[in-house]
């Protein structure tokens, strides 16, 4: 079984990947709601839209996230309205923030709820959030604090940010699923997401760093960094907030304790000493996913990781 921890557009598109190489029966993604929020009184979930959309093969190509060629006319009309429209929701998109905040509104829990939505579009693989608890990023910025979202869609990350937190982590739990499928995986993945404000919430939930500590499978990182900038997004800034460099040594050390190998580009192999030296093993690969044999050739080079990994394991 694969376990992999993902959030964010890479994380999507590290999942399609994974689905191409590995039978969708034995992925088990635990993704980040610290994004979530309350928008025309829907719970929505872009992270874990973003993950089912593209296993279900809907994902929108251009955007990312999304519904691929959904249109927009809800979202015009609310704006005539006067309504708050800085954060776009699809037509299509919208029927799943409807369908959801049903399901919750008739007392079942966030994990259900996406149990429901996932298996109703025909996906394979098991997605689960972090927690059914409500854990929200803020985002500490020079405007204020705002919400991961206000700060990502709305400001479109060009205020300076100076901290974030993760409120309420500390009296979430794991969804349940979430420990178990780390401590039972066969292999442990972290997908090239924002390791700040995708994977971070993931880690602030009481029990999931502990599970990546103890689990025996290996775990296997791929970098969201190449060249000291981030593939896309305000990973860079947020990685300096935390005080975090810039490069393939910061991921490493966002997961010093329990990552066993980082994927990086093969245009950082001459920083990866500075990985190594944190006992961190390295492995090449090309990072940037523009199509489908870009996803699949990364998600199977990780993998090839994993083997390699166990195999040494086997023979020590």
């Amino acid at each position: 079984m694969i376990t992999a921890l993902t959030g964010g557009t890479g994380g999507a598109k590290f999942l399609q990947g994974l689905q191409e190489v590995a039978s969708p029966g034995d992925l088990t993604a635990i993704v980040n709601t610290g994004d979530d929020l309350r928008w025309w009184g829907l719970h929505v979930s872009p992270d874990l839209d973003s993950v089912t959309y593209a296993l279900a093969g809907m994902l929108s190509r251009d955007r990312g996230w999304g519904i691929e060629a959904d249109t927009f006319q809800c979202l015009d009309l609310m704006r005539r309205l006067g309504a708050p429209s800085w954060f776009q929701l699809g037509d299509r998109d919208l029927a799943t923030h409807l369908y959801r905040t049903e399901l919750l509104t008739q007392g079942k829990s966030l994990a259900e709820a996406t149990e429901q939505i996932a298996r109703r579009l025909g996906v394979g693989a098991c997605i689960l959030p972090m927690t059914n608890d409500r854990v929200e990023t803020r985002v500490l910025t020079t405007a204020g604090e705002l919400s991961f979202q206000e700060y990502f869609v709305r400001e479109r990350y060009q205020v300076p940010v100076q901290a974030v937190r993760f409120d309420r982590a500390a009296q979430a739990s794991p969804a349940p699923g979430v420990v178990e499928s780390i401590l039972a995986a066969r292999t442990i993945l972290i997908a090239p997401s924002n390791p700040v404000t995708s994977i971070g919430p993931i880690l602030a939930v009481p029990g999931v760093r502990e599970a990546l500590q103890n689990t025996r499978a290996p775990v296997v990182a791929v970098t969201p960094i190449i060249a000291g900038a981030a593939v896309s997004g305000p990973a860079a800034a947020l990685m300096q907030a935390n005080g975090l460099p810039v490069s393939i040594e910061g991921v490493a050390r966002a997961y010093a304790d329990f990552l066993d190998t980082l994927i990086v580009d093969e245009c950082d192999t001459a920083y990866a000493a500075n990985v190594e030296r944190l006992g961190i093993r390295t492995r090449c690969a090309q990072i940037l996913m523009t199509s489908t044999a870009d996803k699949s050739s990364l998600a199977s080079a990780v993998l090839q990781a994993a083997d390699e990994l166990r195999a040494v394991s086997a023979s020590a």
